[in-house]
């Protein structure tokens, strides 16, 4: 077997195999740069989720029933149900926040997937009994020819263009979490975004809804401040918004999608309210660093996507300090231009990176300060820092990749929290 790629999943997967008695070759482009060459003597082929199925098959095109992923494998093997969660935003959250559930119900969860774990590496421990739930990439999802018992589909709209040929091989991946369900089987949907809401036709499987803005739908909504879930006709409070710890709009989604999930294994009202109150989300995602002389300093490195930016900025009313730009995704800034443009709340934009030139054109607002220039997290914080005042949010959400002035978001994020302890 021929393992591609010697990241965490790589890693994982050969030892794995190696366990179960498989003859495993490792194989990565930093070791050499014609890897993808005689795959042929291979009985089979595991891609890493970051090399294209696409680019994989153009290299040997009879390779294709040989071709597999650690996603894949591990859905052959599973003994157990499987709770998938896909989406472009909040599969982190929604995954950790039903695995913190089920768990406070004393159910046998495991999380696995891009958080937690790469799930082979707990294979062994599961019985039919337990449960695993996992977040899923569209990387992982484009090659999948199976589905969860109960798949997620978070808010969908267009990302990771700089690896899928375009935004319709991006939904068709995700689709695939719905596309093999059988009737037994279940789907909990956002209502909010076309791509999402217009997928339930490939699921067989019994459909709930989650929503911020419409109700009326099973599933589980937003409304009068408070999160909803209505099945079997009869409709049951769980929370007051107020009392969801983690901040932001696009996360009572998250917290929809997560108790309609947790409902349907039996998670009882009182379980599912005790996490939400003392959740505060995952690193690098809206969270708060400190607070410093009446300003909050909130790192959301993980925000690569115009999308996800726009989530962040709408999550607060106080006056924001934005951080802003990165390295290419080849993204579309028209909407996010959009929303700065419009909201009243903004009072300063640094502009960092390579595609700060490309959003910057996109933003129609003479009042707001522009700060240029800025050519370390340092500089950036220390910056941002002096023109704000109490009461004031600092916030980075650079809508865009970090790979021109950081190994990666977590490293942008790491660097953000240390120059903000130093103030």
């Amino acid at each position: 077997i021929a393992v591609l790629g010697m990241g965490v999943e790589g890693i994982s997967t050969s030892k794995f195999l190696k366990k179960h008695g498989a003859k495993v070759t490792e194989l990565d482009i930093k070791k050499d740069k014609n890897y993808l060459e005689n795959l042929k003597r291979y009985d089979l082929v595991v891609r890493t989720p970051g090399l294209p199925l696409q680019k994989l098959i153009t290299h040997n095109p009879k390779l294709i029933t040989r071709i597999t992923s650690h996603t894949k494998l591990f859905f052959d093997l599973c003994p157990c149900k499987i709770i998938g969660v896909t989406g472009t935003k909040g599969k982190g959250t929604t995954a950790s926040l039903i695995y913190e559930m089920l768990k406070k119900e004393d159910k046998d969860a495991y999380l696995g997937g891009n958080i937690g774990r790469p799930p082979l590496e707990f294979l062994d421990k599961l019985n039919p009994h337990s449960i695993v739930v996992l977040e899923l990439s569209s990387f992982q999802l484009m090659d999948l020819t199976k589905s969860p018992h109960i798949a997620v589909m978070l808010m969908t709209t267009s990302e990771h263009l700089d690896y899928h040929k375009d935004v319709k091989e991006y939904v068709e991946a995700k689709i695939n979490i719905l596309k093999f369900q059988k009737s037994s089987d279940f789907a909990v949907i956002n209502r909010d975004y076309p791509a999402s809401l217009e997928s339930d036709i490939y699921s067989d499987g019994k459909v709930y809804y989650v929503s911020r803005e419409r109700d009326g739908y099973e599933g589980c909504y937003i409304g009068n401040d408070a999160l909803w879930i209505l099945k079997n006709g009869k409709t049951t409070r769980i929370i007051l918004n107020s009392q969801i710890k983690i901040p932001g709009g696009h996360n009572l989604e998250n917290a929809c999608a997560a108790c309609m999930v947790a409902d349907l294994y039996g998670v009882s009202k009182e379980n599912m309210v005790s996490v939400l109150k003392i959740f505060k989300g995952l690193e690098h995602r809206l969270e708060l660093v400190r607070e410093i002389k009446g300003v909050k300093y909130y790192d959301d490195s993980f925000s690569t996507t115009p999308e996800t930016a726009i989530a962040a900025i709408e999550a607060f009313k106080n006056p924001e300090i934005l951080i802003l730009g990165g390295s290419s995704k080849r993204s579309d800034f028209s909407e996010l231009g959009r929303v700065i443009s419009s909201a009243e709340n903004i009072k300063a934009i640094i502009g960092i990176g390579k595609e700060w030139p490309k959003i910057k054109p996109k933003i129609k607002n003479e009042k707001l300060k522009i700060i240029e220039g800025a050519k370390d997290m340092k500089t950036i914080v220390q910056t941002a820092a002096k023109i704000a005042q109490p009461g004031d949010v600092v916030l980075l959400s650079p809508a865009c990749a970090s790979f021109d002035m950081f190994k990666n978001y977590k490293d942008r994020g790491e660097q953000f929290k240390k120059e903000v302890a130093k103030l």
